[in-house]
């Protein structure tokens, strides 16, 4: 494939990696001093682009890769009050988008298997159930968009939770969810399930960002030539 990289801090630099080392040619690496290439003229050379940018250019990035007809690959998070406005963009425009706040295989399977344990605790008020988050220092949003994933998840169950707060409480009807940010911490999630006799804890703890790089690539392998909106569950048939 021919890919365009919009976003080249650490991520796109390791997407950048594993793309080449699986024989696929890097034509547009984007960047805040490049903002040139993303007209149509440049973009439409690619077969698909991968964008990891920031919450402020993502939606303006995804645009520009719709007007060139560009199928894209995003894991930008921190904007997502404006999925549902792309998503309908792309499905009337017949382009392809797959979006996911977490690339990484190992992520994608925790996230099945955090629908299954909430789901067997949603009969069982005695556990209150609280999260944690720690990522390195540079993360631009808090909570991570893997971590309000998780969160939304365990809301559908657990209907004794009414919402999450970011920080500690003692509202019994809100999800709190810590984040940390510690170097350096490419991303570690544990949802902990407490009562007065046990305890209950599922984690994922990434030790590189190799996990996220290299599902994005699957993703952008997968999702070329396709059209429609489309997630990591698609992906991997989960």
């Amino acid at each position: 494939m021919k890919i365009a990289l919009i976003g080249y801090g650490k991520m796109g630099k390791a997407i950048d990696a594993i793309a080449t080392a699986k024989g696929h040619e890097v034509i547009l690496r984007i960047d805040h001093d490049a903002q040139h290439l993303l007209e149509k003229e440049h973009l439409g050379q690619a077969d698909v682009a991968i964008e990891f940018t920031t919450p402020e250019t993502a939606y303006h990035n995804i645009q520009k890769c719709f007007e060139a007809n560009v199928p894209v690959v995003s894991g930008t998070t921190g904007w997502l009050e404006q999925l549902p406005e792309v998503n309908a963009q792309c499905e009337k425009g017949h382009h392809a988008f797959l979006h996911a706040t977490n690339f990484s295989i190992g992520v994608n399977i925790f996230f099945e298997v955090n629908k299954k344990l909430a789901a067997l605790m949603a009969i069982q008020p005695q556990y209150n159930v609280w999260m944690e988050e720690i990522h390195h220092t540079q993360k631009k949003d808090a909570p991570s968009g893997t971590a309000i994933t998780l969160a939304e998840q365990l809301l559908a169950s657990v209907d004794r939770k009414k919402g999450w707060v970011n920080e500690e409480t003692q509202q019994a009807d809100m999800l709190s969810i810590i984040s940390k940010r510690i170097d350096p911490a490419p991303g570690t999630h544990t949802i902990h399930y407490s009562s007065p006799i046990d305890d209950i804890t599922i984690t994922h703890t990434a030790h590189s960002r190799e996990g996220f790089a290299a599902g994005a690539v699957v993703a952008a392998e997968w999702l070329k030539g396709k059209t429609g909106v489309f997630t990591m569950r698609d992906v991997l048939n989960l």
